[in-house]
């Protein structure tokens, strides 16, 4: 099985949070990780979007990408139980999911904060984090 690989913007507070909260969450390591400011996801998300304009999480899986609500609710899922409950907001419209997940995103600076540079991740983890 190919890793799963979370996009995250890597100068975000609140991004940064969750991808540490899945990092101790993950127990058996199917995540890998990348800034969506790094030449990687430049070059591995090329085909979907502008990056730069990317506002949104985004996983990799071995044949699709998922955005916004339904990267969240992926990401729930391969973390197994208990977490893999909360996957029950599917039955939410999309709509409604993705609308509350944009309101987030669009305040998440001015409501958690941001750095001048992306996470820097140390070493007992920077394997699981892809650059250049």
């Amino acid at each position: 099985m190919r890793d799963r690989i979370i996009y995250f913007d890597g100068v975000c507070l609140l991004c940064e949070g969750l991808v540490k909260w899945i990092i101790r969450h993950d127990r058996k390591g199917v995540f890998k990780f990348a800034s969506l400011q790094s030449a990687y996801a430049q070059r591995a998300l090329i085909g979907l979007a502008k990056v730069d304009g990317l506002n949104t999480v985004v996983l990799q899986t071995e044949d699709r990408f998922y955005l916004e609500s339904s990267a969240v609710l992926m990401i729930f899922k391969y973390l197994g139980f208990p977490w893999s409950l909360l996957t029950l907001a599917w039955i939410i419209p999309s709509f409604i999911r993705n609308g509350i997940y944009r309101l987030v995103a669009k305040s998440r600076y001015s409501w958690f904060g941001k750095r001048s540079e992306c996470l820097l991740p140390d070493a007992g983890i920077k394997e699981r984090f892809l650059s250049d």
